[in-house]
């Protein structure tokens, strides 16, 4: 298969802590860093949530606006994609980074329950995240936890409020959530296929089922994550000593299924970005 696969790393989220792996990074020169690293072993998408001091997530403008300079400084090229997701604040303050017009910014399209809760994603919300979305030319991230939200972006791709062609990640392993299924997973691109065929995808296996779904994505011709902050260990027993390292393990599913790992100016043609703004 020659076709370039794109390979994002989600730097930190804002579940795991040092407690749970030294590796995390979470202050902002800690994330710059551990990008670079990713950067350097083959990701060119950068996912970020940002952090306080005290590793509890933050909303704070400023903190993704550092991040952006640093990333854009040490990654020349990289796609910076902001999280809006639930834990990034309540209702619009959950989309107050997106001025600073990142490349891309994480859309989910519907609710879902989560371990302990409810990821609550009410329609007003993400219209008017999708609507802030289109005024600072920023592609959404369509994350679809949940068969459903391939439908509702689809359906929001035709009526113009998610415009050009979509990037639909699928998250697999969230506990109460869908799960990592091969089955559930084949599904999901055929509905792609079907649905908005000029589409991207790519797909997130939360805790061990990373490499799993690492594998399905590359060997049938999606994108890859990876990062700490789906998963922090390289197998059961060994925890991943770097996002770095979990880029390189991915990078070497692409050599055994011969795909060429994507250069920044690929992965910007594939997903219709324009060149880096400086």
């Amino acid at each position: 298969m020659t076709k370039p696969c794109i390979i994002c790393v989600a730097i930190t989220g804002s579940v795991p802590t040092k407690a749970d792996n030294p590796a995390v990074p979470i202050t902002v020169e800690e994330q710059i860093e551990s990008t670079q690293a990713a950067f350097e072993a083959g990701a060119s998408i950068c996912h970020a949530h940002v952090r306080n001091d005290d590793g509890t997530v933050s909303s704070d403008p400023e903190k993704f606006a550092r991040l952006m300079e640093g990333v854009k400084k040490h990654c020349p090229g990289m796609i910076i994609q902001f999280s809006t997701g639930g834990r990034s604040g309540a209702g619009n303050e959950r989309g107050g980074m997106l001025p600073l017009k990142p490349d891309m910014a994480s859309l989910t399209v519907g609710s879902n329950n989560f371990p302990t809760r409810v990821y609550e994603n009410p329609p007003d919300l993400i219209d008017w995240l999708a609507s802030e979305m289109r005024t600072y030319n920023i592609k959404p991230e369509i994350e679809a936890f949940d068969l459903s939200h391939i439908h509702q972006a689809a359906a929001m791709n035709r009526d113009g409020r998610i415009p050009g062609s979509l990037y639909i990640q699928f998250v697999l392993g969230v506990n109460n959530a869908m799960p990592v299924d091969r089955d559930v997973f084949d599904y999901y691109i055929k509905t792609v296929e079907r649905l908005v065929p000029d589409a991207e995808w790519c797909a997130a296996g939360i805790g061990r089922y990373q490499l799993t779904v690492n594998e399905w994505c590359i060997a049938e011709g999606g994108h890859a994550r990876t990062g700490l902050e789906d998963n922090i260990k390289l197998d059961r027993q060994t925890l991943a000593p770097s996002n770095a390292a979990l880029v390189e393990r991915t990078v070497a599913l692409c050599e055994k299924y011969e795909r060429p790992v994507a250069t920044i100016t690929q992965a910007r043609e594939i997903l219709g970005l324009g060149k880096a703004a400086a």
